[in-house]
């Protein structure tokens, strides 16, 4: 249940869906020390796919915003069971945002930068073509419409090279392999940003607080390519395992990836939310505080 806690003239219940995950991990536990109300909603306890258990969880608890972070992530995976995929990240968010709708409450929906194509090298707008490569940013696109379509009280928060304390990812990965291997092969091809939950939380709920609606871009500053991001992670935890920069060619995978997953700031400009810190300040952060 949700406890009822005061913030400022506002009375914050929040409903955070995929609250086992890494991200939902750390917004549960910033929503918590700001003193808000916090359900938590996660599988197998709560199934977005299940209409008729959700809107019992939305009459039962009266939220006042929901963080919908609960995602279908397997990227390659997707490729044989994009079923499955969409299933959760459309279907299941429609179902979310319904029940939103019908409350009039907020909503916050995470998305990807894999609903752009990744061709060039500029930083992408919230509002330029979308062109996912792959299942899994499809999926997450027909998420982005079903929130746009039925919720209008919504922040829609694409994000990108996800890394947090709470679960898989790629930085976790590469330390584990550094202890392991004297030498790791890297994509050296593909540019973006990490983005740290730790840093990613904060802001998440920065928006839940306000009524600053619409879509955002929202990663670590600076750009990398997934070697240098490699690179940094094994330097500052001073591992001796080299990494060898390769092209995607030589690095196949089920899913294509965009080469460029650059993404503009601009609009937490606009509105006036504080960006995130650089990427290599999160990178160390996160290497300090990893257990050998």
């Amino acid at each position: 249940m949700f406890s009822s806690i005061k913030k400022g003239s506002v009375l914050m219940k929040v409903l955070v869906t995929g609250s086992k995950g890494q991200l939902g991990a750390d917004v549960v536990k910033e929503l918590c020390r700001r003193g808000h109300g916090v359900c938590q909603a996660d599988l197998p306890e709560c199934d977005i796919l299940d209409i008729d258990a959700l809107a019992t969880l939305f009459d039962e608890e009266k939220p006042d915003a929901v963080a919908h972070l609960a995602a279908y992530t397997a990227v390659d995976k997707a490729e044989s069971e994009p079923e499955l995929c969409f299933a959760v990240n459309a279907e299941g968010t429609r179902n979310v945002a319904a029940e939103c709708a019908k409350r009039g409450i907020k909503m916050l929906y995470t998305s990807t930068d894999y609903v752009f194509g990744g061709d060039g090298d500029k930083f992408y707008e919230t509002d330029d073509e979308k062109a996912p490569l792959n299942v899994y940013g499809k999926s997450k696109l027909e998420g982005e419409y079903a929130v746009s379509e039925n919720c209008k009280k919504s922040f829609i928060v694409r994000i990108s090279w996800v890394f947090g304390r709470h679960g898989k990812n790629f930085a976790a990965t590469i330390l584990r392999l550094a202890k392991e291997k004297d030498e790791i092969r890297v994509v050296n091809d593909q540019t973006g940003s990490p983005t740290f939950t730790e840093d990613l939380a904060p802001l998440l709920c920065d928006m839940l607080e306000s009524e600053k609606y619409g879509v955002y871009h929202a990663t670590n500053e600076g750009v990398c390519t997934f070697a240098e991001w490699a690179q940094e992670a094994v330097r500052l935890k001073g591992l001796g395992a080299e990494i060898i920069p390769i092209p995607t060619s030589e690095y196949p995978t089920p899913a294509a990836r965009p080469q460029n997953s650059r993404l503009s700031k601009a609009s937490l400009d606009e509105n006036g939310f504080g960006r995130l810190p650089d990427w290599r300040d999160a990178v160390k952060r996160f290497v300090e505080e990893t257990e050998e």
